[in-house]
């Protein structure tokens, strides 16, 4: 659970940004998405699948731009 103690003579914008920083550092607005839908098992191993093929030609790409 994401909280900050607002600090005498902050603006309520700053102590917002504040906030809002700290939800996506500890990534719960991702969490949350991620448990609000169910997938199957089989569903979750082709997304998983999928995001590794992502990460692999991501990781290729970087490779060969550093060799040339």
């Amino acid at each position: 659970m994401a909280f900050i103690v607002v600090e005498n003579g902050e603006s309520i914008e700053s102590a917002l940004k504040r906030f809002k920083r700290k939800v996506q550092q500890q990534a719960i607005i991702k969490e949350i998405k991620k448990h609000s839908v169910y997938y199957k098992p089989g569903e979750k191993r082709r997304m998983k699948e999928a995001q590794a093929r992502k990460r692999m030609r991501r990781r290729m790409k970087r490779e060969k731009d550093i060799e040339y």
